[in-house]
């Protein structure tokens, strides 16, 4: 069982050629365009479902932050689905891979900071240096502030990768704990079936948390720089 508990994390090939890029498009497929005057029941409940998150995720937003919508629903649709798509057995997960996470958070963390600058250069300065601070801190306070800035997209590729490798892990552990025992004890295997059960259930939701707070925090950056 140790060998085989980080084997869900390497990254599938075929023939020796890398197939996370397949892996990667696919979740865009359960997503399909409406193409009838009246939809389906799925595809209301999509529709519905993705302006109820738009609604809430741009409400704090003026008119330059809304013109992030598409780029917004896309990033939470495509996190959420691939997350859910790795909870399936002999899948694999390319949010569990911190290069990946890097890059969709430095790009959009980037454009944000650019955004910023841009649009609201004094004030983006002034988060570097608050206001009223003492002559003698300001030097160190720039430089902490600095630091901050530059940790927020690895924090926020972290947490993502974090939480989904984290849960993985647990799930791998305890079925391996549930096949072991119940060769020795049933009652004992049972108990552990079922924690598997919610452990399960409870990945379910943190996949599709942890999509939405990577995107509530791209829009919350997105907020303070425009």
């Amino acid at each position: 069982m140790n060998e085989n508990l980080f084997a869900s994390f390497i990254t599938p090939t075929v023939m020796g050629l890398p197939v996370v890029i397949l892996i990667i498009m696919f979740p865009s497929l359960l997503f399909p365009a409406p193409n009838r005057l009246i939809n389906n029941r799925l595809v209301s409940l999509q529709q519905w479902l993705v302006q109820l998150t738009t609604k809430q995720m741009l409400n704090i937003h003026n008119y330059k932050g809304q013109t992030w919508a598409l780029m917004l629903m896309s990033l939470i649709l495509f996190i959420g689905s691939t997350n859910l798509l790795g909870l399936l057995p002999h899948s694999f997960t390319p949010t569990t891979q911190l290069s990946m996470n890097l890059g969709m958070a430095i790009p959009l963390w980037a454009a944000t900071v650019v955004i910023g600058f841009r649009y609201k250069t004094k004030s983006s300065l002034a988060h570097f240096l608050p206001q009223g601070t003492p002559l003698p801190l300001i030097p160190m306070l720039v430089v902490i502030e600095t630091i901050s800035l530059f940790i927020q997209p690895m924090a926020l590729a972290v947490r993502l990768t974090a939480n989904i490798t984290a849960g993985h892990l647990l799930i791998h552990l305890i079925g391996g704990a549930t096949l072991a025992l119940m060769n020795i004890s049933t009652p004992v295997a049972l108990i552990t079936f079922i924690i598997l059960i919610l452990l399960t259930i409870l990945e379910f939701a943190v996949a599709l948390i942890q999509a939405y707070v990577f995107t509530l925090l791209v829009s919350l950056y997105l907020h303070d720089n425009t």
